[in-house]
């Protein structure tokens, strides 16, 4: 018991001394910060405030991702199931374009939802 209460006093002094570096820290960074000044820029009226929808702490938000590449990813999947006639597999395809399982399998249920192309047997697409 006495070894335990002489561990948690060493872990309240290191405790105490990380807390006073991390103040250390955000004082120098305040210092970096440049000054805002007021006197220069022209006052606008104050906008309202928007209540904001909370998210969990543990959880983090997913940023839309430009549309360009979607673009560019069904157009090279389907580029390669149109030059073929007979049909292109997934393997195949996956070696082709070098997408990994998943992003393959979206354009490909993206492209069979626009009526783009079709299912001839289970892994193997053709055009339309």
């Amino acid at each position: 018991m006495k070894k335990i209460k002489i561990q948690l006093q060493t872990i309240a002094r290191s405790l105490a001394t990380l807390s006073q570096r991390v103040e250390k820290i955000t004082k120098q960074a305040d210092r970096l910060q440049p000054a805002k000044t007021t006197s220069a820029k022209k006052k606008t009226p104050a906008k309202k405030a928007v209540a904001k929808k909370k998210t969990p702490a543990n959880k983090t938000v997913a940023k839309k991702k430009a549309s360009a590449p979607k673009i560019a990813v069904l157009g090279s999947v389907l580029g390669i199931i149109s030059r073929n006639k007979k049909g292109v597999t997934i393997a195949s395809l996956r070696a082709r374009t070098g997408l990994d399982a998943k992003q393959l399998s979206n354009a490909l249920y993206k492209l069979s939802k626009k009526g783009k192309i079709t299912p001839k047997t289970r892994g193997l697409y053709i055009s339309k």
